[in-house]
């Protein structure tokens, strides 16, 4: 399952691409710069658009720590889509590749052989979450996981949300039902290489 992202993409870049969608960005807590990452790892601070209530159209961009400790302590940094509809704590969670890893194809390699995914047609894409506060270390998000889609398929038997563009600003609806937003991509949405 997902346990790595990447995030090559500034702030400026966040808010111009969702202002093409009629979303405008709130920054409650100040506007701050990302870092760009090539890993961004469980236990992680990473950025999140979150819904802001009563305000369709808007998103509240904060940064907080990816994965809260799940009742046996270990971090619950994917979290099963199916069967539940999310009418609260909806979040978006914005990246520009994540990675799946696989047993190595050459035997005499110890460590698993890393993937790249990047969506094909867009610079960045934005993967379905869910946030909460915790006792333990404040408010962190988490990913909604789901059966894999063609692309997936391959390299492992449960995939990330991958929301579609014009899906991001009903994902910060929540009262559009979620399951009608969780859908795999068609077959050639994600490009796929390996990385060392």
């Amino acid at each position: 399952m997902c346990n790595d992202y990447r995030l090559h993409v500034d702030v400026a870049s966040i808010v111009e691409d969702f202002a093409d969608l009629k979303i405008r960005i709130r920054f409650s807590e100040g506007r701050s710069n990302l870092e760009a990452r090539d890993d961004v790892k469980i236990t992680d601070i990473g950025p999140i658009i979150r819904t802001v209530e009563g305000e369709r159209g808007e998103g509240d961009l904060v940064q907080r720590r990816w994965s809260w400790p799940g009742a046996n302590k270990r971090p619950v940094y994917n979290f099963r889509s199916e069967g539940r509809e999310f009418a609260s704590n909806r979040c978006l969670i914005v990246a520009d590749g994540f990675y799946e890893f696989t047993d190595p194809t050459d035997p005499k390699k110890k460590r698993k052989d890393k993937w790249l995914f990047t969506k094909a047609d867009a610079p960045i894409f934005c993967i379905a979450g869910i946030w909460r506060q915790t006792d333990d270390v404040g408010e962190a998000f988490t990913m909604l996981t789901m059966e894999p889609g063609p692309d997936i398929t391959p390299y492992h038997d449960r995939q990330i949300v991958i929301l579609e563009r014009h899906a991001w600003a009903d994902w910060l609806d929540p009262t559009i039902p979620a399951q009608s937003l969780i859908k795999p991509l068609a077959a050639g949405s994600l490009h796929v290489k390996q990385v060392g």
